[in-house]
């Protein structure tokens, strides 16, 4: 669980609009029920079942009670009222409503119990209450006890005066007990009465206003509030959020303990330290990262709309070489910046390269996002892979590299250009380049097979792009371009009928996606982590 200090500003907003809601509701079943009766009476009096009595004050009052207990919901359904004015709008509602009630019950005849009538609608007026109106167990205390000295005063007053004579007649055990002993035994069942239901009424609002701050406290993270849950991966939970202050919405990554483990956990948040120092504008931004007094490690990160590239050829299929292009600049521009640092990504692939919505940032669109720099995700594939050693392998089968399946500790920046090449293999042609039907036999085929030509796939592919492409996916690494730097230089100097505009990318999106929905940038974690073996990211411990 998590627990914040204090409530957030957006939190406070959503529990005062919660809560006007509520009072609102609150005054519509406790009114309602009151009309309800009220229709009732009249009804009988229609059909002649009992005499006319609309001008008796009983019927007159029972009318200013259902007004009284209906007035939170014809006040409060409307407009943004403070909380102060909530609350004494209820109150106020209530305690009219039950003075009203009272006054009704003390002019229905004795011989109908009014006392019993007044004890059971009270008594469902507050236990609506405490069901729906988040309320202390305190404040549904005071009001309880204020509605039932209300109650126990109406009952002894409306029985302290009546003609004991006739109750006589169908009690004879009373026929030594005077009216104002009758009413002091009644008001006393009533207050007994009354003391189960203040009981009641306490510990429901109890309950359910710790129920209400539980999940208000699960929702808020430090000043990040937890909207609606992404996704979910091998190592954590990703949220939707927003930051309290800056109103920005941001993803917020959850790292339990008992899913990461406390070394993995430290590791995650060394890696995180140093991906915070990334700020190139084609890399997602880390803002903020911590750990809950339960030990929960979190991160927040850069909220995107948009797709990733391996929704974008799952829609249309491979893409046009300019396009490539034109990603592979940004990409590689964002590993300058990682490897320059010394950070390498370990995990390039389609889910994790993502483009916005008809983004216009920096004056161009299909602006690219890279997602994940630096956190390794761990999964077991099924059937599993069951080896042990420091030696860590991780990545998708599909990009990895051949020192990053043989020597993983060697991997170095060159991997990722590997990677890269791979996913830009996959974005022209529409397929990955090897294919298995197991982890070990796609590894194998990236260790020993050279790739296909890119044009037994797709003729027309650009020769120099094709050269360049390959050139990446060299099995030795001094085979490659050796820096990310080189690589991005090697791309600009692409003939210019490569050139993927603006207009294109404006026409694309209109054309083939005009219902993307809104992602965050780690939604596509667990779709690149489903468990088919052949797109499976893994975590090999090798002994």
């Amino acid at each position: 669980m998590l627990r914040t200090r204090r409530q957030s500003a957006s939190g406070s907003e959503e529990d005062r609009a919660f809560l006007q809601r509520r009072v609102a509701l609150f005054g519509a079943i406790a009114g309602g029920a009151f009309l309800f009766f009220l229709v009732y009476r009249t009804a009988l009096s229609v059909i002649g079942r009992v005499p006319d009595d609309y001008g008796h004050p009983s019927y007159q009052f029972h009318v200013v009670s259902a007004l009284c207990f209906l007035s939170p919901w014809l006040i409060l359904r409307w407009g943004r009222w403070s909380p102060l004015v909530i609350q004494l709008t209820e109150t106020a509602a209530l305690l009219s409503g039950v003075i009203a009630a009272g006054l009704m019950a003390a002019h229905i005849p004795l011989a109908a119990r009014p006392d019993f009538i007044l004890l059971l609608s009270l008594t469902f007026v507050v236990m609506a209450r405490a069901i729906f109106v988040p309320s202390s167990a305190t404040r549904s205390l005071l009001l309880a006890l204020l509605v039932g000295a209300e109650l126990v005063w109406s009952v002894h007053h409306s029985f302290q005066s009546i003609d004991m004579d006739l109750w006589r007649l169908v009690a004879p055990d009373l026929e030594t007990v005077r009216a104002e002993d009758f009413a002091d035994q009644l008001a006393l069942n009533t207050a007994a009465w009354w003391t189960m239901t203040v009981f009641i009424t306490s510990y429901t609002s109890w309950v359910f206003y710790g129920l209400r701050r539980e999940m208000r406290d699960i929702k808020q993270l430090g000043q990040y509030r937890l909207e609606r849950k992404l996704g979910e991966g091998g190592m954590g939970v990703v949220f939707r959020a927003k930051h309290a202050l800056l109103r920005r919405p941001t993803a917020v990554k959850l790292l339990p303990p008992e899913k990461a483990g406390h070394e993995k956990v430290r590791r995650f948040e060394q890696e995180v330290q140093m991906t915070a120092r990334l700020r190139h504008p084609n890399t997602i931004r880390i803002f903020d990262y911590g750990h809950t007094p339960e030990g929960i490690f979190y991160y927040a990160m850069e909220y995107v709309e948009g797709l990733t590239l391996e929704e974008v050829v799952e829609r249309t299929g491979p893409l046009p070489s300019g396009r490539v292009v034109h990603i592979l600049q940004q990409v590689t521009r964002a590993l300058v910046e990682a490897h320059g640092i010394g950070l390498i990504h370990r995990d390039i692939k389609p889910a994790n390269i993502m483009i916005f919505l008809m983004h216009r940032f920096g004056g161009t669109s299909d602006f690219v996002k890279v997602l994940d720099f630096g956190l390794v995700k761990e999964l077991k594939q099924d059937g599993g892979i069951d080896v042990t050693n420091q030696a860590t392998i991780s990545g998708t089968p599909q990009y990895m590299a051949p020192e990053a399946i043989l020597n993983p500790e060697q991997a170095d920046a060159r991997t990722d250009l590997y990677a890269l090449g791979a996913v830009a293999y996959y974005l022209l042609t529409g397929s990955h380049v090897f294919a298995g039907d197991t982890v070990v036999e796609v590894c194998s085929h990236h260790l020993h097979t050279p790739p296909e030509p890119l044009s037994t796939h797709c003729p027309g592919i650009p020769a120099q792009l094709e050269s360049l492409v390959l050139a990446c996916l060299a099995k030795k690494p001094e085979q490659r371009p050796q820096t990310a730097l080189a690589l991005s230089s090697e791309i600009a100097e692409l003939p210019e009928t490569t050139r993927w505009t603006a207009a294109d990318a404006a026409a694309w999106w209109r054309d083939c996606a005009p219902a993307a929905s809104a992602q965050s940038s780690e939604l596509s974690e667990a779709k690149g982590n489903k468990a088919d073996p052949r797109v499976l990211t893994i975590h090999l411990e090798r002994s």
